[in-house]
């Protein structure tokens, strides 16, 4: 159980941290924030809970092919704040864009036989 509660505190302590950083330079929040510092976290967490480096391959592969459906958001987000849309509304088609590339890729990959 204290192993939950380090995980929640690791992450609390990063994105506070992130945050915090941004206030100061927008530059290096998002040098942080673009770190794999979740996907080095849960790589570290799988292995360290299971011994198991087949399942820190796999995840590992999954998520490489899923970063790119994840950088829909990056490029609608700011596009959309750009052209005068107010923040939520932005996120809000942002997240809907970036779930139907999720969903696209997931479909695609099926097609040529890399099930994830």
């Amino acid at each position: 159980m204290w192993q939950y509660g380090l995980k929640i505190f690791i992450s609390m302590v990063l994105l506070i941290t992130i945050t915090e950083i941004v206030k100061r330079s927008s530059f290096w929040g998002a040098a942080l924030a673009s770190l794999p510092l979740t996907s080095l976290f849960a790589f570290i967490w799988l292995y360290l809970e299971s011994g198991d480096t087949q399942k820190v391959l796999t995840l590992s592969y999954g998520i490489f092919w899923l970063v790119l459906p994840s950088l829909v958001l990056f490029i609608t987000l700011p596009l959309l704040l750009r052209y005068g849309l107010n923040f939520w509304l932005s996120l809000t088609l942002s997240c809907i864009a970036t779930s139907i590339a999720y969903f696209t890729m997931v479909k695609l990959l099926a097609v040529f036989g890399i099930h994830l």
